[in-house]
């Protein structure tokens, strides 16, 4: 999780930064989906105020603390926020009853994560004209699960490669004919 601490007439300390950080991501056991969290501490007067603010999917929880010194500001405002995810998170549950009557599943509402970019690995393989037969043998002493090869008797590209039962599969490249598919 992202934080971005801003102070307002006082300078922040590696102290300050460190506990601010450990009390915000102390949410974190609460709460898992939140993506990122400002903190605003500030002195107005001679009270220490500290504005915290959580982001998550499709909810913000903002909790705002004034103390007379500023850990005890941030004590405050992170005991308020964890009361505000907790309350939520209860909300959240819902309650299926069986015929009898009583409570058998809770059941927590799903928020949609970020998509996880997918990750590519590239393999490169000459293409060489042999038979399917040699295309197999080639693969299995590679140890991968696929191999390419150009087909000695019709000189097109094919793809050999291994099924979930062990067995053997080829692709067969096929041009899509743009007319007959209107």
């Amino acid at each position: 999780m992202e934080i971005q601490l801003t102070a307002k007439q006082l300078k922040i300390t590696d102290a300050i930064k460190s506990y601010v950080h450990e009390k915000v991501e102390k949410a974190q056991k609460y709460f898992e989906h939140i993506v990122w969290g400002q903190v605003f501490i500030f002195i107005e007067k001679h009270a220490h105020k500290c504005e915290m603010l959580i982001h998550a999917p499709g909810q913000t929880f903002r909790a705002l603390a004034e103390a007379a010194d500023l850990y005890s500001a941030v004590d405050l405002a992170s005991d308020k926020m964890d009361a505000q995810i907790k309350k939520f998170k209860e909300k959240t549950r819902t309650r299926y009853k069986t015929r009898s009557g009583k409570e058998s599943v809770r059941q927590e509402a799903q928020f949609e994560a970020a998509p996880i970019p997918m990750q590519f690995s590239l393999v490169r393989q000459t293409v060489t004209p042999m038979s399917a037969d040699d295309a197999v043998r080639e693969m299995e002493d590679m140890g991968h699960n696929f191999r390419l090869f150009q087909d000695q008797e019709s000189h097109q590209i094919h793809l050999v490669f291994r099924r979930s039962d062990d067995s053997y599969g080829i692709v067969q490249p096929v041009k899509k004919n743009l007319r007959s598919s209107r």
